[in-house]
């Protein structure tokens, strides 16, 4: 996949717009019942970053990332403001945050997922794109030595441990992380007076898969 390991501007994003969209296939049968599906097992996110620039300024450096990047050919980082952490926004991160996994006593690499809750369904999102050193990560209640007892790739989201986990051991994790995106547009239409005036240019992001 052609991707840059960069963030997009941090300041920039901050004010953005966006979030998770599902693809639900819903046909309505003669009865009036109706039948849903869905082709997606995980969601995509979408965000416009033109919401988040407040001067000219911000329009250059919008301009100098899209054009380093290809318009949408490269992918980057995208940091959501709302949705980045394993716990909650106001929150610290924990290496007990989030449980990825269980061991088998043979498997010494395991993904990064972040799972969200709400009564007794949930949902498993795998976390692609931690942030490098922003990462904890914990076995049976017991944290483990970043560099000694395992590693993390920044590139995959993927836990690697010198040792096998024990059996039915709980695996679990805290962390900070980015959506791996790509610009939804080859093109960026700017004006001065428009942005003077109070209008800002439409700029849509889109989640890509890893």
């Amino acid at each position: 996949m052609n991707f840059h390991d960069i963030q997009f501007p941090s300041r920039l994003s901050f004010g953005s717009v966006g979030g998770p969209e599902r693809r639900t296939e819903i046909v309505t049968l003669t009865n009036g019942f109706e039948e849903r599906n869905t082709p997606w097992a995980e969601s995509r996110r979408r965000y416009d970053a033109g919401i988040g620039l407040r001067s000219l300024d911000d329009i250059e450096r919008l301009v100098a990332f899209f054009e380093a990047r290809r318009g949408q050919l490269y992918g980057f980082r995208w940091k959501d403001w709302s949705d980045y952490k394993s716990c909650l926004p106001s929150g610290t991160l924990r290496y007990d945050d989030q449980v990825i996994a269980q061991g088998d006593g043979k498997a010494t690499e395991f993904q990064l997922i972040k799972t969200y809750r709400s009564g007794p369904s949930s949902y498993a999102r795998p976390i692609t794109k931690p942030v490098q050193g922003a990462v904890r990560v914990g076995i049976q209640d017991d944290e483990q030595r970043d560099g000694i007892d395992y590693t993390v790739d920044p590139a995959t989201g993927i836990v690697t441990f010198v040792r096998p986990p024990l059996l039915n051991a709980e695996i679990s994790a805290g962390y900070e992380y980015d959506v791996p995106v790509r610009f939804d547009t080859d093109r960026i239409q700017t004006s001065v007076a428009s942005f003077q005036a109070g209008e800002v240019p439409n700029v849509p992001v889109v989640e890509v898969r890893v």
